[in-house]
């Protein structure tokens, strides 16, 4: 008999009829608790369903109704609230299932893997641990990797280095998991790139060489920061732990397995997951991230996306206006235009007070009323006109704090000329800090680059001849957004450029380049993890690039 995907379309009738006897069983059990008969008709079916998936040979599917089964199975006759949760699991479950097998039948494609959510689902509602995502992947984790340099530190020193870049990766990691994604995964993956030469041929370097190509497909794949990889990289940091306080270490196979398949799946062309994917054979898969994604909506439902396509429909909206405003000015606005500029703004402002931006909703209903007197042959006044404009730009700053994701009290009533005077006049001062804070990431990702660069040529002058200018750039531009400490930071790492690297002719040794780009991109992480616009964040990161500048022999002053 054919099996897979090629065989469904001979028991799909049957199939779809007992899976709808499960849910329909399970549903009216859901409403007579105490019914046992009822749960006992769903278990029946799920074990034909559970039988008929088996015999074709779909194992993600089978997997799934394996779950729901063992689930129903230890649902009690009269289950209470308790079990509620247990419950809904089963029922996304059986939907998801349906529409997986519906899908498949429609497009001939197996791919368990879309199944994870849901079964991890069932089997949190159950108490059980979830699935790792690379549960449907093989790979032979017993190659050999290829010969690395050796590390010049003695075992005093590489214990010191190893504890201050597991202090770099923790602090990477900690804004992975706030979702300062990029940023974060930056200063991990440097962490153990710099690991893995650090231990060069021990066994236990194996861990950070999977792991930073793990990042490496993080980062260059733009996998999405799932709550597993969160926990995956978090685990990560424990197996650190012990590889640093253990010479004999062996990273666990499940782990090295679970990275792995972020380098395969990511199908990235940097130099690290290429060389993996070289020495473990890994192919490409047949999906990608986003498109497992994709999969999860449509087997569940709408995305969680709607806020900002919600906003960035309000945007063109506003630009619409925007543009009305522009014609109105000159003049050449014609009266039917009016009309649909009246239509426009009551629309928006019911979708403003929707999602909870009332004052700035209430400022554009205050203008219908000159509008609609527009509309009916009234000459628009230059002070109603203005008001309008003030209205529109104001809606305009808190819908961009809508798709920041930021949560504002509004009041009730229209703002005041007061409120939105101040609110358009923090947008304003917000785009200007952060044109400053991409600058300064420029020019410190461009002083790395010269300083690569310099290694690279064995200490050609000429790639550094514009750092020191840039540094200071960087530097002023620290001052502006109120950061002396980053600034001083900055200001040392300029200092031993032209000290050490410029006005000498013997070049510093590789370890120090290497910690003076270590403080860079601290510095760096510092600026793209957000921490100039967000004042709360930690400022540990600042300790870490102060630390490398002490090491560097330099001292932090302004």
């Amino acid at each position: 008999m054919a099996t897979g995907a090629t065989s469904l379309n001979l028991v799909r009738d049957e199939l779809f009829a007992t899976m709808e006897e499960a849910e329909l069983s399970l549903e009216h059990f859901i409403a007579d608790r105490h019914n046992g008969s009822l749960l006992q008709q769903a278990v029946e079916s799920l074990k034909q369903v559970r039988g008929t998936l088996s015999l074709i040979e779909l194992a993600g599917a089978e997997l799934l109704a394996q779950e729901v089964l063992d689930q129903a199975t230890d649902i009690p006759a009269g289950a209470g609230e308790e079990r509620d949760v247990q419950l809904a699991a089963l029922s996304n479950a059986l939907h998801v299932l349906r529409q997986y097998l519906e899908g498949m039948d429609s497009h001939r494609q197996e791919i368990p893997e879309l199944l994870l959510p849901a079964i991890n689902a069932l089997r949190g509602a159950g108490g059980q641990p979830a699935l790792p995502e690379s549960f449907f992947f093989s790979v032979r984790l017993d190659q050999a990797r290829p010969r690395t340099p050796p590390s010049p530190l003695d075992s005093a020193e590489q214990a010191h280095e190893g504890r201050r870049m597991r202090h770099m990766y923790q602090l990477g990691l900690l804004g992975f998991i706030r979702d300062q994604s990029q940023a974060g995964l930056k200063l991990m993956a440097r962490a153990l790139a710099r690991l893995d030469s650090l231990f060069s041929n021990e066994p236990r370097a194996r861990l950070c060489w999977v792991g930073a190509a793990a990042l490496e497909a993080q980062i260059d794949g733009q996998l999405l920061p799932r709550k597993s990889r969160k926990q995956l990289f978090s685990r990560m940091d424990r197996e650190l732990k012990q590889m640093l306080a253990n010479s004999q270490y062996e990273a666990p196979r499940s782990l090295l397995k679970e990275l792995l398949y972020l380098v395969a799946l990511a199908d990235s062309q940097g130099p690290l997951a290429s060389q993996l994917r070289e020495v473990f054979g890994l192919t490409p898969l047949p999906f990608t991230d986003h498109m497992l994604e994709e999969g999860y909506q449509r087997l569940t439902g709408p995305g969680q996306t709607v806020m900002r396509s919600l906003s960035s429909a309000i945007r063109e909206e506003l630009a619409s206006v925007k543009d009305m405003l522009d014609l109105m000015e000159r003049g050449n606005l014609p009266n039917e235009s009016l009309v649909a500029l009246h239509s426009l703004l009551g629309k928006l402002s019911k979708t403003l007070s929707m999602v909870g931006l009332t004052s700035a909703a209430n400022s554009l209903a205050a203008q219908l009323p000159a509008v609609s007197a527009w509309a009916e042959g009234a000459t628009p006044e230059p002070g109603t006109l203005n008001a309008l404009a003030e209205a529109v730009l104001y809606v305009e700053s808190m819908v961009a704090s809508l798709e920041r994701g930021e949560r504002r009290d509004q009041r009730n009533g229209r703002a005041d000329e007061a409120q939105q005077s101040r609110s358009f006049a923090e947008h304003q001062l917000n785009e200007a800090r952060i044109v400053v804070v991409d600058e300064a990431q420029a020019g410190l990702s461009m002083a790395k680059r010269a300083i690569t660069s310099y290694l690279e040529s064995n200490g050609d002058k000429l790639h550094l001849a514009n750092v020191p200018y840039s540094l200071q750039a960087v530097r002023g531009g620290l001052a502006f957004l109120e950061q002396p400490r980053a600034a001083m930071l900055v200001n040392a790492c300029g200092q031993y450029i032209e000290r050490h690297m410029l006005e000498t002719t013997q070049m510093p040794s590789e370890q120090m380049l290497e910690t003076l780009a270590d403080a860079l991109s601290s510095l760096e992480y510092y600026l793209e993890a957000g921490a100039v616009l967000r004042p709360e964040t930690q400022p540990s990161v600042l300790d870490l690039a102060e630390e490398s500048v002490r090491v560097l022999g330099m001292e932090a002053s302004a």
